[in-house]
């Protein structure tokens, strides 16, 4: 088990069980986690796997009382992360908790709702300021089947500039109502669970969708919804052959077993780096009129540049991405949060614990707990965006 990190009296805590019965995990996590702590937690996380679902409404409640707060969302998940830890498709909890004094936690259960004047979210708590405070932050965890996440951060980014959300969709589930999610000592099965954060806390994300360019940026000249019919005044399908020819037969076996497109989320730039990009998959090509279609919509005027993902492309893109929060933060981060795609772990890499044994090895020995989601929350260029094959992390440090 960790032992506590503790800056300026903001103390993080975490623990993991991999026990079959729920009364014993829940013993073991809440355990581990308070002593780790030495303090009362204003708040915390906490994630299960569908083994413990049939406890959920006793789970919830334990760990309230247990920990003593009901300062608590949760959902379940197909797989579960620990430090160095993700156990995959076997029983297991995680515990996070947060002793943070000088930090506002809002948490609501939001719902969308359709009106005579459109879609709604409701469930926004009457405490939480009109104007945001500058450094807010949303964790998010979301029912896959009845919750619209991408609605909600289109939405944000229009109303909440700059607010980086981060988390996922509950996963494990093949149905509505599979999924639980956790409010305090409620168990939930729609909509959403979010916590804003705000006050004496620096939140810090790294999003690694696990990809790096190939060829060179070219423009969208003609577009219409997610079909992209030409690239630079050429046939989109003509441009991406001429990439394709001179490529080496590696990436060229990359390209044919799954390819993707970045678009550049911020145009006003000198140059484009791996980071510029958000990530979406090619699904579907038409070799007649030589158009692309993607898993997006796009529009003229736009740069892309196409895209190649494996293991390799994967594990350098988080080191990468893990270093470079490290050389650009003042401050260690003390614990963090992670929201891994269900397609990545062992179906992904050659190895157990890959995401969550980069995080240790770049970080240390924080306190960590997280997920494997049915798509993960987070910004890229300072839009929020939902994503798949991704590691999404929040890091927490001083500000």
């Amino acid at each position: 088990m960790n032992s506590p990190v503790e800056i300026n009296r903001q103390r993080f805590a975490s623990a993991l069980s991999t026990h079959s019965d729920t009364a014993s995990a829940i013993a073991e996590v809440t355990r581990a986690a308070v002593e780790q702590l030495e303090g009362e937690p204003q708040w915390g996380l906490v994630f299960c796997t569908h083994h413990h679902t049939s406890h959920s409404p006793q789970l919830s409640r334990q760990i309230c009382d247990q920990v003593g707060t009901d300062q608590l969302i949760g959902c379940t998940g197909e797989s579960i992360v620990g430090v160095g830890t993700e156990i995959e498709n076997e029983p297991a909890i995680a515990l996070w908790l947060a002793d943070l004094p000088g930090v506002t936690a809002h948490l609501m259960h939001l719902r969308f709702e359709q009106t005579a004047e459109g879609g709604t979210f409701v469930g926004w708590p009457d405490a939480l300021p009109g104007e945001w405070p500058a450094g807010a932050a949303m964790v998010l965890l979301g029912d896959p089947f009845s919750f619209p996440a991408d609605v909600l951060l289109e939405r944000m980014n229009e109303d909440r500039p700059g607010v980086p959300i981060v988390g996922g969709m509950a996963s494990g589930g093949s149905s509505p109502g599979d999924h639980t999610l956790i409010l305090g000592k409620q168990s939930i099965d729609h909509g959403a669970v979010a916590i804003v954060l705000h006050g004496d806390l620096a939140i810090r994300t790294v999003v690694s969708q696990g990809c790096r360019p190939i060829g060179h940026h070219l423009v969208i000249t003609r577009a219409e919804q997610n079909v992209i019919h030409q690239l630079g005044g050429k046939p989109a399908l003509d441009q991406l052959r001429a990439i394709f020819s001179e490529l080496p037969t590696g990436d060229q076996m990359l390209v044919q077993n799954g390819l993707h497109v970045g678009r550049v989320v911020s145009e006003y730039q000198n140059r484009f780096e791996q980071g510029d990009f958000l990530i979406r998959n090619v699904i579907g090509v038409d070799q007649e009129n030589g158009a692309i279609a993607v898993a997006e919509y796009m529009r003229a005027g736009q740069t892309i540049q196409f895209h190649v993902r494996d293991r390799q492309t994967a594990d350098d893109d988080l080191r990468q991405l893990l270093a470079q929060a490290n050389k650009d933060s003042n401050a260690s981060p003390a614990a963090a949060l992670l929201f891994t795609c269900n397609g990545r772990g062992t179906r992904l890499f050659d190895k157990p614990h890959h995401d969550a044994q980069c995080l240790q090895q770049s970080l240390g020995d924080i306190p960590l707990a997280g997920f494997f989601a049915q798509g993960e929350l987070g910004p890229v260029g300072n839009h929020n965006f939902m994503h798949g094959f991704t590691a999404s992390i929040a890091l927490f440090e001083n500000p």
